[in-house]
């Protein structure tokens, strides 16, 4: 147990609360009402001791697969995981508005895509947008727009949904309820030893091996990978993020009682440009670099052409690319200052011989510390 366990709210000001699609419909197809209610009384007492709340909820695939009788719970092709979003979402709305109700509480609705996101402008009015809500003591619920996403263009499970809202809404921490009560050495479904591990301070390979990438319900659409991606994006913006159980009634009160949880540790925040950055789901190309890229890389250079090994993918000026190091690991993400046939020429070129081989000199790095963030 430390300090941070529960996400206090003299501790916590503002927290972002993700519930799967297994948690909140049962088998059957239906809203498990009873369970909800008692999720929402958590909701009530945190508010009554200060903390903001928002949450970020999934369920409406599964609510309307049932009501159309749509086979595999409505995911067996991208138009009945669509029709069955838009269906679904006005029976969850409907539910979430009528129990926060019951409490005195206001509750409002966001739909998002993951281009609402990626692209900066629509990020910063979603911000914009969660913080007059909180200021407003509203309870704001998030879901994607499952209606009109595309394989292309989603974010394929609310794990990371929730980490990227909690990075707009500049929260504090994220608390995933799951069907495990955190992050095991092993599938504790399958392995009797697998051991809990309560505090996370880095995301490191050894960590990211224990992940289990599957969905035990067959309703949800994240395993326990999707959790540790949105650990690093929720730590990385300077929010801790926990996974619990939800499989309690209270599972917040269980959880600040004594329950049993992992925490991510936040990193240092970010500025908010590089924030926004790092927690990018979709890059458009890769630029593989030395080791001496790497080390000026670290100590806060900006990428030159000179120390670039390879690049991959088809990018504009101004596409966010991820610089990689030779054996894969992703080091930074930033924008490019060359569409991606310009910057093939300059690979491994000094600054003074890209005017002969453009036939000018736009500019001379390639990724400008600015509009850099380390990852």
């Amino acid at each position: 147990m430390t300090a941070l366990s529960g996400f206090p709210p003299a501790l916590i000001r503002r927290l972002v609360i993700k519930i799967g699609s297994a948690l909140l419909v049962d088998p059957a197809g239906q809203v498990r009402v009873d369970w909800l209610r008692t999720l929402v009384v958590d909701v009530a007492a945190r508010k009554a001791a200060g903390q903001q709340v928002i949450i970020v909820s999934s369920g409406a695939i599964a609510l309307g697969a049932r009501r159309l009788k749509l086979p595999k719970g409505g995911r067996g092709s991208l138009e009945d995981a669509q029709a069955a979003a838009a269906t679904g979402q006005i029976a969850l709305s409907q539910c979430w508005a009528s129990l926060l109700d019951e409490q005195g509480i206001i509750a409002a609705q966001m739909l998002v895509t993951l281009d609402d996101l990626e692209n900066r402008r629509r990020y910063l009015n979603a911000s914009a947008t969660l913080e007059r809500l909180m200021q407003l003591d509203v309870v704001p619920v998030v879901n994607e727009n499952d209606s009109v996403a595309t394989a292309e263009i989603r974010f394929g499970d609310n794990d990371r949904l929730a980490a990227r809202i909690g990075q707009a809404a500049r929260a504090d921490a994220v608390v995933l309820l799951s069907d495990v009560d955190g992050l095991y050495t092993a599938n504790p479904h399958v392995d009797a030893d697998a051991m809990l591990i309560e505090t996370i301070e880095r995301i490191d390979a050894r960590i990211a091996a224990m992940a289990d990438g599957g969905s035990a319900s067959g309703m949800g659409s994240g395993g326990m990978t999707s959790k540790i991606e949105a650990a690093k994006i929720a730590t990385g913006a300077g929010a801790h993020l926990a996974i619990i159980s939800g499989k309690v009634d209270e599972p917040l009160s269980h959880w600040m009682s004594g329950g049993k949880g992992s925490i991510f540790l936040a990193a240092p925040a970010k500025r908010a440009r590089k924030g926004w950055l790092a927690g990018r789901l979709t890059v458009r190309g890769r630029i593989i670099v030395d080791a001496g890229a790497e080390r000026a890389l670290g100590k806060g250079n900006s990428l030159l052409p000179a120390g670039v090994a390879s690049v991959e993918g088809v990018f504009a000026r101004g596409d966010v690319v991820d610089i990689v190091t030779p054996d894969g690991r992703v080091i930074a993400r930033g924008l490019s200052e060359y569409d991606s046939d310009e910057a093939v020429m300059i690979a491994g070129k000094r600054s003074e011989d890209i005017a002969t081989l453009l036939g000018h000199l736009p500019r001379s790095v390639l990724v400008h510390r600015d509009h850099m963030a380390m990852v």
